[in-house]
């Protein structure tokens, strides 16, 4: 015979199974955008890379105009895309306390509504500096960005 606890105690578990679906899909996006941000800053690595390499062909008086305004470009937009990682990674870890949290709470009945809501809050706004570090970097990508011949001085 089963014990009407027990069914109960599964319903529980079920229930919170189920209020867990949403923060895990919200990491599948989160990991997403860190993809996005690792590949970008890898391509920026690279190009600063080529930049540097390149240097010994360039004469010195060409090197702040040809090497080092790029460089120090490129060295804000890996500032910026390192700062998006981070916040996505803290947003990541909170959404997975935030899980980790549904289930204790259920399994030792404590009260969890606020610390639920504080750690999605913050995982939130970490999501959201993340998204503007990268909106920002995306400017700035984008205004030093030449396309076509390059016009004489």
């Amino acid at each position: 015979m089963i014990d009407n606890s027990d069914t109960g105690a599964v319903q529980g578990v079920g229930d919170v199974i189920r209020l867990a679906v949403a923060p895990v899909f919200l990491l599948s996006g989160v990991g997403i955008m860190l993809t996005v941000f690792t590949n970008r800053l890898a391509r920026t690595v690279d190009r600063a890379r080529d930049l540097e390499r390149n240097a010994a062909h360039v004469p010195p008086a060409d090197h702040a105009h040809e090497i080092e305004q790029p460089l120090a470009t490129l060295a804000r937009r890996g500032r910026l895309l390192n700062a998006a990682i981070a916040l996505c990674t803290i947003c990541a870890l909170l959404v997975a306390v935030v899980v980790v949290v549904l289930f204790l709470g259920q399994s030792f009945n404590f009260r969890i509504s606020y610390m639920i809501d504080a750690l999605f809050i913050a995982a939130m706004l970490s999501f959201i500096g993340a998204i503007l570090c990268f909106l920002r970097e995306v400017f700035i990508a984008t205004a030093t960005l030449r396309i076509g011949l390059r016009r004489p001085h």
